[in-house]
């Protein structure tokens, strides 16, 4: 089981994100306990579903039911289900890594912080869990050049599936530590493996922007434009997008983001930017 996290942040290029995945930060859930250890067993073989107890089996029964609850946000029936799974499985990482995700939602950020440490002692190879606490590091525990260090660790793994996730995390992580260039470095390297990620184009649109090459920004917003819906765009991206637009010159563009800015983000600073034609800030 795999549960994978894309940084959500206000301002952030990775906020396109929102409207792509669940705003929860759970990607996907997939075979349980393939590549995790049983207590007590030799971690240098990867196991298979075939080699499952029955305890595990339960286990992941409990996580599956844990992750509905999650979804939904009933934080308090999801932990219920996550310490079930944990009783019959001491040693289920994915448990804790649930547990995390729970805990950041209700927000208890310092036993969501033990809890990813913890699965990490469990798991130190899965790369989806030193993902998700590397983001929880930048996003949620102000330190994020200690986060640098678990997305490296997750691009480093030649068996990690979602690279994209955590090349657009560390994109996003290095514009939090004002690193525009080491961001444009992950960013590209995002776009290779996924060229329609809106919050790799958005992200590279803003820092195109911010360096004043419009047209490079330009390029980008047309791309998030033809991979993304505008009415799926959260504020920070119809903002920039806005400002973009309006360098351009493109104003049929900029008075359709526009609308759709002051229909669904009345009251954002955004919109407020907007009003008062604010463009440049």
């Amino acid at each position: 089981m795999k549960f994978a996290a894309t940084s959500r942040a206000a301002g952030a290029p990775a906020a396109v994100l929102a409207s792509c995945v669940l705003t929860t930060l759970l990607a996907g859930l997939l075979s349980a306990c393939a590549g995790s250890a049983a207590p007590g067993e030799n971690t240098q073989e990867l196991r298979t579903l075939s080699e499952q107890t029955s305890f595990e089996k339960r286990s992941q029964i409990r996580l599956q039911l844990a992750v509905g609850y999650y979804q939904d946000r009933k934080y308090d029936f999801a932990l219920d289900e996550v310490k079930k799974a944990i009783d019959a499985n001491p040693g289920y990482a994915d448990a804790y890594g649930l547990r995390a995700l729970i805990y950041i939602g209700m927000g208890e950020k310092t036993l969501a912080d033990d809890n990813y440490r913890h699965a990490l002692r469990l798991a130190p190879r899965n790369p989806d869990l030193a993902n998700n606490y590397g983001m929880f590091l930048c996003e949620q525990g102000g330190r994020p050049m200690e986060a640098m260090t678990f997305f490296e660790s997750a691009l480093k793994n030649p068996m990690y599936a979602s690279p994209v996730k955590a090349l657009v995390n560390a994109g996003n992580c290095s514009l939090k530590m004002k690193n525009a260039d080491a961001a444009e470095r992950y960013l590209l390297d995002a776009l290779r493996y996924d060229p329609a990620q809106p919050a790799v184009n958005v992200g590279l649109a803003r820092i195109y922007y911010e360096r004043r090459d419009t047209t490079r920004a330009g390029f980008f917003i047309n791309r998030l434009m033809e991979t993304a819906k505008p009415e799926m765009l959260p504020a920070d991206a119809l903002w920039l997008a806005i400002r973009v637009e309006h360098q351009l010159g493109n104003r049929s563009t900029e008075a359709t983001l526009a609308a759709q800015l002051r229909k669904r983000f009345p009251g954002s600073p955004e919109s407020a930017a907007f009003e008062r034609g604010a463009f440049n800030e």
